[in-house]
């Protein structure tokens, strides 16, 4: 379970904080909410029902500077997870994002990248659905990066470079 001042990814949202636990009735029925707000914002506000699964699913918790550069030193290790059928790409690049898992993001992100690399070299470009897995996925990693980097969003693809092994 999460406390108030508490980090987390929410999502493809990106790092908020938990800025409170409250009780709110939005649904005509007195619920208990955490409060998020963004960590590069104070524009908005995300309420999201402690006791809803499927909501705190897309929570969790930001990774360490450890953790953030072991991840950075397998990346050269990571498979890659091209599917040539769009319908079943779909389902499984969706998944990976709503699960957020660290590892699987990176694959993804690998997999697309060589893939728009392979197809600009003929004169292709990557189909807009897959631009977009791959921007949505670039953002979630990379900002969760940079916070536990403590870095630029801008600086972590020279980051990395510098660091994978």
């Amino acid at each position: 379970m999460y406390n108030v001042d508490d980090v987390v990814m929410y999502g493809t949202f990106g790092i908020c904080k938990i800025i409170a636990v409250e009780k709110r009735n939005f649904t005509g029925e007195e619920q208990e909410y955490f409060i998020l707000r963004p960590v590069n914002s104070d524009k908005n506000a995300f309420y999201v029902p402690t006791e809803n699964k499927a909501a705190l699913s897309k929570l969790h918790s930001v990774c360490s500077k450890t953790e953030a550069d072991e991840l950075i030193s397998h990346m050269n290790s990571d498979e890659l997870i091209w599917i040539d059928n769009d319908i079943k790409r779909k389902e499984e690049y969706s998944r990976i994002l709503k699960e957020a898992d660290h590892h699987e993001l990176i694959m993804l992100i690998k997999t697309l990248y060589l893939r728009r690399k392979e197809l600009n070299a003929v004169g292709k470009k990557l189909r807009s659905a897959d631009e977009n897995y791959l921007n949505l996925a670039e953002n979630m990693l990379f900002e969760e990066f940079a916070y536990a980097l403590d870095i630029d969003r801008g600086e972590v693809v020279d980051y990395i470079e510098k660091h994978i092994a």
